[in-house]
C-alpha cells in the first residue's frame, strides 16, 4: 500500500485540526490531509490566508473545512478552539500542534516579551490543546497527535537558546505522552525537521547570507504524517539530520554546543 493510500485509509472523512495553518509546514500538512480526504479545521492569526487555503482545498478535494482565527499567545485561545470544535460535537481525530516561531540573535539583546510569547506558543499552547483534546481520543479509543519539534531539540543552540529549549520540551513531551496513551489507541509523534522552506527565518531573523540547504515543506509534512501513522514516536525527515543526531551520541555536548555557536553566531558578534 502506498503512503498516500495509507493516509487516505487513516484519515478520510475524519476531522483534523491544524494550528499555524497559514504558512510553511502548516499549509503543507493541510494539503496532504486534504488530498487524503480528511476534513480540516484550520487555525492561525491570518484569516485571509486561512480562508484562501480552505476554499482551495475544498474545491480541489471536495472536503469540508472550518476556519477559526486564533492567536495561541492568548491563554484563552485553546479553550475557544475546543469549544468551537469538540464543544459543538465536532470530533477531532488528528490534532497537529504546528504553530510556533523562533528567534536568532543574542538573548541578552532580545525583547523579553517576544521570548516569553515564544514559550507560550511553542510550549504552553501545545500542552493546553493536547490536554483538552486527548480525553475525547482516549474515550473513543482512537486519535493521533503530531507535535512540531525540531532537530534543534537534540542539542543546545547558542543564539537560538529559547527556541531550542522549547523544542526540547515539545520533543520530550510528545515522546513521553506516546508511551502513556498508546494503550488507549492514541498515537503521538514529534516531527523534528531541520532547515525547511517556510517563513521561519523571516520571523526568527536568519542571516541574509545563510546558505544552508532548505528542505521543501511538502516533503517534511509528508514524512511526518507517514511516520505518525506508522507509530513512530519521533520523525527526523532528512537523512543528514538523522546522521547528525546519531553522531552526537559519541561527542561531548560542550563540543557540539561550541560548534553550534560558531554556526549561528550573528555578524554583530565578534
Amino acid at each position: 500500500m502506498t503512503a498516500s493510500a495509507i493516509l487516505s485509509k487513516t484519515y478520510k472523512g475524519k476531522w483534523a485540526l491544524v494550528t499555524g495553518a497559514s504558512a510553511g509546514i502548516g499549509v503543507a500538512l493541510a494539503e496532504d490531509l486534504a488530498a487524503a480526504g480528511a476534513n480540516l479545521v484550520l487555525t492561525a492569526r491570518r484569516v485571509d490566508r486561512l480562508e484562501a487555503l480552505a476554499q482551495r482545498l475544498q474545491e480541489q478535494h471536495g472536503i469540508q473545512t472550518r476556519v477559526i482565527p486564533a492567536d495561541l499567545a492568548d491563554p484563552a485561545a485553546p479553550q475557544q478552539l475546543y469549544e468551537a470544535t469538540e464543544g459543538q460535537g465536532l470530533e477531532i481525530d488528528l490534532l497537529i500542534n504546528n504553530a510556533g516561531f523562533g528567534y536568532l540573535g543574542e538573548f541578552l539583546r532580545s525583547d523579553l516579551a517576544f521570548q516569553r510569547t515564544m514559550v507560550d506558543v511553542n510550549c504552553a499552547a501545545v500542552v493546553d490543546l493536547t490536554h483538552r483534546y486527548l480525553p475525547g481520543m482516549v474515550k473513543r479509543r482512537r486519535g493521533d497527535i503530531l507535535i512540531l519539534a525540531s532537530t534543534a531539540a537534540y542539542q543546545p543552540v547558542a543564539y537560538m537558546a529559547t527556541y531550542a529549549a522549547t523544542k526540547v520540551f515539545d520533543r520530550y513531551f510528545a515522546e513521553a505522552l506516546a508511551e502513556e496513551v498508546g494503550r488507549y489507541g492514541v498515537r503521538v509523534s514529534a516531527l523534528c525537521p531541520g532547515p525547511t522552506e517556510s517563513e521561519f527565518g523571516q520571523v526568527a531573523g536568519s542571516r541574509k547570507e545563510e546558505k544552508r540547504k532548505y528542505q521543501p515543506a511538502a516533503e517534511v509534512a509528508r514524512l511526518g504524517l507517514e511516520g505518525l501513522v506508522q507509530g513512530k514516536t519521533w520523525v527526523i525527515p532528512y537523512s543528514g539530520g538523522r546522521i547528525q543526531v546519531f553522531a552526537q551520541r559519541f561527542v561531548p555536548r560542550r563540543i557540539i554546543t561550541k560548534a553550534a555557536e560558531k554556526m549561528f553566531r550573528p555578524d554583530t558578534v565578534k
